[in-house]
């Protein structure tokens, strides 16, 4: 079986996306899946290409117990809507940014992260809002209830 492969993607690549990167990494670690995916996380902008991760999301993973991966931002784009199977953002900033690289989304493979739980919504970006606590108590509703819609969708 081919990996399925999953692109987190918020504005800067610092914040939202790498937490959803990490936090999904290790559910699928916990879950024995890790050989049936390939997940990365990129940015919209290009404000913080080349930074670590944000120290807000580095405190509140490693307070979490979640591993914090060598990760540098980088810039999502067009070619990506091919390399992956999942393109999933954190807003509806994040998703016209989104569409606005790759053009189009013939394949519906562009989601909201949170699109997958019972109540649809945004992730508030940290970077402005400060509060890394509820920023991650949502992307991990959200991965949780990705996980659900994968295994459900992919079998496994």
């Amino acid at each position: 079986m081919e990996k399925i492969k999953v692109l987190f993607i918020c504005h800067g690549n610092i914040c939202r996306s790498t937490m959803a990167q990490f936090v999904f990494q290790d559910m699928i670690n916990q879950a024995n899946l890790t050989n049936k995916f390939h997940i990365d996380s990129a940015a919209t902008s290009r404000e913080e290409i080349g930074n670590p991760p944000h120290y807000g999301t580095i405190n509140k993973l490693r307070q979490v117990g979640i591993p914090v991966l060598p990760h540098r931002a980088i810039q999502m784009t067009k070619q990506d809507y091919q390399n992956y199977d999942y393109l999933i953002g954190m807003d509806e900033w994040n998703i016209r940014n989104m569409l606005r690289i790759v053009g189009k989304d013939p394949e519906k493979k562009i989601y909201m992260l949170l699109d997958f739980t019972q109540s649809p919504r945004a992730i508030a970006d940290p970077w402005y809002t400060g509060n890394f606590d509820v920023t991650y108590e949502d992307v991990k509703e959200g991965c949780e209830a990705f996980l659900k819609y994968l295994r459900k969708e992919h079998l496994i």
